[in-house]
């Protein structure tokens, strides 16, 4: 897992911040995408990960409430 975080980071920078001091007619362009996905990918990801997290947030205290709900209810009757 180390080694693929580090070819994803090192692919990612050399597309986002290096890439832009190549010359345009150059050969590494044709290794990259176009330059506007290396903000849309990240900022997709960003926010599916967000909506993951806050649905599984949500459903968690959905649960817990339900759980101490019939707690409740079974002490009261």
């Amino acid at each position: 897992m180390l080694l693929a975080a580090a070819v994803v980071f090192t692919y990612y920078t050399t597309w986002a911040i290096l890439l832009p001091f190549f010359d345009p007619a150059s050969q590494i362009h044709d290794f990259f995408p176009a330059r506007e996905w290396a903000v849309r990918l990240p900022a997709f990801i960003l926010v599916v990960g967000l909506s993951v997290i806050g649905y599984f947030i949500g459903s968690t205290v959905i649960k817990e409430k339900r759980k101490q709900a019939q707690k409740a209810r079974l002490r009261t009757a």
